[in-house]
């Protein structure tokens, strides 16, 4: 009988589950056996998300032994536990045991963490991180996260909340953020906060525009969304170059929707990012190889740097 690894990638809104058969570990470039992907109801919470990752892995692992689980979860993690801390998008996970509750589904050992460190550790082992020793990876989207490996290790933190890049300030007198604190990096340069600062100088409704309508509008040579683009794009790497300074990292990948707003954003980035670091830090700085898959990567590695070999 095969023996599989599962990884699912619940970020809040869909859930994605596949299926990897273990001897395509050692394969240079792995092909998923299996995939499976859910959308949440609007009413959807914590129960019904844990009952759909249950059945769709069963039907994945159909005839097959599941060696180990590997979860990317979009929420805060106690991993040494096991336990989801929260949702930001999903009501009733506050607390909620998954990893424990997936072992005893499945009989088989399971890791859970945050998806900005799976993710990280996924373009890390398989994508535009490979071969290096220390990594920085930064998901630009809905909002600004990140992870890090350093030493070939995933590092989370003392509580597990290392690589906050998106809340560290670049602004102080900037706009007001979620978090309460004024110019973070997110507030700046996130997908839906760049869309409603375009929508309020425009003076439409924020539902009016979106993250990619910024890129958009810029590219055909809207001014405004040219200056907010752009303010965000400086952001991004000044937050990249101070991360830089602070803990040197040989990489900087950068993952997520705004990632793909043109060649004047990646160039504002990257020219900010090395300007704001000292010349002795030097660094790459790549776009993600991976894409959305990045957290089922990621899931696949972290069982299998933990707990298989």
């Amino acid at each position: 009988m095969s023996e599989i690894i599962l990884a699912f990638d619940f970020g809040g809104t869909k859930l994605t589950a596949v299926s990897l058969l273990t001897d395509q570990l050692t394969n240079p470039n792995p092909q998923w056996q299996g995939r499976e992907r859910v959308f949440s109801p609007d009413d959807g919470d914590a129960q019904f998300d844990i009952e759909t990752m249950i059945a769709l892995g069963r039907k994945l692992a159909q005839g097959q032994t599941v060696a180990a689980i590997g979860v990317s979860f979009g929420g805060p993690m106690d991993y040494d536990a096991g336990v989801v801390r929260l949702s930001h998008h999903v009501p009733g996970w506050e607390n909620t045991p998954l990893q424990a509750l997936l072992e005893d589904a499945f009989h088989a050992p399971v890791r859970v963490d945050n998806d900005a460190n799976v993710a990280a550790l996924g373009e890390w082992r398989f994508g535009a991180g490979r071969g290096v020793n220390h990594l920085l990876y930064v998901t630009v989207s809905t909002g600004v996260g990140g992870g890090w490996i350093l030493g070939k290790r995933p590092f989370r933190g003392a509580a597990g909340m290392a690589g906050e890049i998106g809340h560290t300030v670049v602004d102080p007198t900037g706009p007001v953020c979620l978090c309460g604190k004024r110019g973070c990096v997110e507030r700046l340069a996130s997908g839906p906060y760049m869309a409603q600062d375009l929508a309020a100088r425009l003076g439409v409704p924020d539902e009016q525009i979106t993250g990619k309508d910024v890129a958009d509008m810029a590219g055909q040579g809207n001014g405004d969304a040219q200056q907010i683009l752009l303010r965000g794009a400086w952001a991004l790497g000044v937050g990249v170059g101070n991360a830089a300074n602070l803990i040197n990292p040989e990489r900087v990948v950068l993952g997520g929707g705004v990632t793909k707003s043109g060649d004047q954003w990646w160039q504002t980035v990257c020219r900010t990012a090395h300007e704001t670091a000292l010349p002795e830090i030097t660094f790459d700085l790549l776009p993600a190889a991976l894409a959305d898959d990045a957290p089922l990567w990621g899931a696949v590695a972290l069982v299998d740097e933990e707990m298989m070999g």
